[in-house]
């Protein structure tokens, strides 16, 4: 029973305990998960009946943990981003391939190229499928808590990231995040979920009081400014 909207360009924050349904619904919104009521639209249109090719080259989506089976390089990885982009059988052209550069570049992933994805730390292939995702194009992308697994530094570089391509790309981000400060800091909106409704949406300032936090997360908190 959730409705909201989210416009072209907008930073949105998904926020709420575990089990509130913030992945559920990131799944409901990219077709990981069709819903059994309702529908989720891009463009006006329903998702469930667009060609996986045109919806993979508008939407790109970071899951919270990434299970990759072979032993792929990370070059290898951020080139699986264009595969939307392409023709069956079709090989890379010059412009993917600067794509992926630009991708690693933004990522600090370049000087991982030539490493096997199963040989990085859990931070490192977070940024490895970042890139992939940035690789991708997309109008809109989803992540389901990226900073989970990164240090304070690339948790920091990699928002700043994110808000530098949603200003200056008009790229909309749709986030989950479970650090509050940082949804603070970098959300121009944010939801906060409890037990799979919406308990309130609005600016992080309206959002992000303890009258909000204290019995969603039913905890005793103090916000400052």
């Amino acid at each position: 029973d959730i409705s909201f909207q989210i416009k072209k360009g907008d930073f949105l924050g998904i926020i709420g305990p575990n089990g509130s349904g913030k992945s559920t619904l990131l799944k409901l919104m990219s077709r990981v998960l069709i819903p059994q009521k309702g529908r989720a639209l891009i463009e006006g249109e329903d998702i469930r009946h667009m060609d996986l090719k045109k919806l993979s080259q508008k939407l790109a989506f970071v899951p919270q943990d990434t299970l990759v089976n072979f032993s792929f390089t990370v070059e290898e990885i951020v080139l699986m981003g264009r595969i939307p982009h392409l023709r069956r059988m079709q090989q890379e052209t010059k412009k993917d391939y600067a794509i992926v550069e630009r991708s690693m570049e933004l990522t600090d992933t370049t000087a991982l190229r030539n490493k096997n994805i199963d040989e990085l730390s859990a931070g490192e292939r977070q940024r490895a499928i970042i890139a992939r995702a940035l690789a991708q194009e997309p109008i809109i992308l989803f992540l389901d808590e990226p900073t989970s697994h990164l240090d304070i530094g690339h948790q920091i570089q990699m928002l700043d990231l994110l808000k530098k391509l949603n200003k200056e790309n008009t790229l909309t981000v749709l986030i989950v995040l479970h650090d509050l400060n940082l949804a603070s800091e970098y959300c121009d909106r944010i939801l906060l979920l409890e037990k799979g409704r919406v308990f309130k949406e609005g600016p992080a300032d309206s959002v992000l009081t303890y009258q909000n936090i204290e019995p969603v997360y039913k905890t005793v908190v103090l916000v400052n400014k």
